[in-house]
């Protein structure tokens, strides 16, 4: 008979054995399942563009701490940039890059090498924007040539047909058309100019010009004259033009050579000589001419514009008078001493005139 003992023991063999046999794990002999989380290890970074350095994902593309790599730290006065530290500003609570301007000052600039803390004033004469330049840590419109500064409208200590233009360049002197000898507005005296007259007449400044005007009193003998003058300006050996914007208000028609609105490329004395006031051009309402009457031609003189009137001589000394550009008089032989004077030339009675003079200046060849 089989001792209960017996039993037991052949019931825990067919336990141990459905046991083992029942077993499901996929890896019996004991290798780790990678699909299970162990939480020992972090976890990979998933984020496109990120390195794992630690414990942490970072793009060392940009990360200063981690700059091209786990570790490959920037210093205090650089960025990451690229996978690359370079050095940039730090002012204020704002970051630069090397090279940046000032938004409050075009002439100072981030140049980290000088300063990573603070703006770094550009050297003079640098250029700040179209046409200005570094002046004494200020953006303006000047010239700086030869290592000297100039104001817009200098002109050439060298040579007057040259001028200051910041706007065609600041780094060298640029030619203009003529040079201004009286600019309206501006006191005369102070450019050179005097006057030469008989009452009544009157002299005054506008806001960019300056007004001529002579009367004659009611049953006078005689009226009003009034001309400016410009002594030496011109060389009398040499071919030259004079041109002369100016608006005629009125005036009453020339005697033979007389008039009350007229333009000398030669004055002797307060009226000139025979010669002078022969080769002196007159202006009447609807025409100009000679003053000795030898030739003339029509134009709207007092239609309420200003006009460009020039006088050019040239080395045969032929003279040509033109308005806005188109050739009205000639005459050969013109004789000048270098003065020129505009206005009313005449004291006859009633032959008067008004006039608002702009500009007069000398051609440059």
């Amino acid at each position: 008979m089989t001792s209960i003992r017996s039993i037991a023991l052949s019931c825990v063999v067919v336990i141990s054995f459905f046991a083992a046999c029942s077993d499901d794990s996929p890896n019996p002999g004991g290798t780790p399942d990678a699909s299970v989380p162990d939480g020992s290890v972090p976890e990979m970074c998933t984020t496109e563009g990120t390195t794992q350095c630690g414990d942490t994902c970072v793009n060392t593309a940009t990360d200063p701490a981690h700059c091209g790599g786990c570790d490959q730290a920037c210093s205090a006065t650089e960025d990451c940039e690229a996978s690359a530290c370079v050095a940039v500003c730090r002012i204020g609570t704002e970051q630069f890059a090397a090279g940046a301007v000032n938004p409050a000052n075009a002439c100072e600039q981030c140049v980290p090498a000088t300063s990573a803390t603070a703006w770094t004033p550009l050297v003079d004469g640098a250029a700040c924007g179209t046409g200005q330049i570094c002046s004494a840590g200020a953006c303006s419109p000047k010239c700086f040539i030869n290592g000297t500064f100039y104001a817009e409208g200098t002109p050439s200590p060298l040579n007057a047909c040259e001028v200051c233009t910041p706007t065609t360049s600041t780094t060298t002197w640029s030619p203009r058309s003529g040079i201004p000898m009286m600019v309206g507005g501006t006191d005369l005296a102070a450019q050179g100019w005097t006057t030469v007259g008989q009452t009544p007449n009157s002299l005054t400044y506008g806001e960019d010009s300056v007004r001529l005007e002579t009367s004659t009193p009611s049953g006078g003998r005689s009226g009003g004259q009034l001309l400016i003058v410009r002594a030496n300006a011109v060389d009398p050996a040499q071919p030259f033009t004079i041109r002369v914007t100016m608006q005629v208000e009125s005036v009453n028609p020339h005697n033979s050579l007389d008039s009350g609105a007229a333009i000398l490329g030669s004055l002797t004395g307060q009226v000139g000589t025979g010669t002078d006031r022969a080769q002196m051009i007159y202006l009447d309402s609807a025409k100009i001419g000679w003053a000795d009457d030898s030739q003339s031609s029509a134009f709207a003189v007092t239609d309420g514009a200003y006009h460009v009137y020039e006088l050019a001589v040239d080395a045969a000394k032929v003279a040509t008078v033109s308005v806005d550009g188109v050739a009205k008089l000639t005459r050969s032989n013109f004789i000048t001493n270098g003065t020129i004077a505009i206005g009313d030339q005449t004291n006859d009675p009633s032959v008067d005139g008004a006039m608002r003079i702009k500009l007069v200046e000398k051609a440059c060849p």
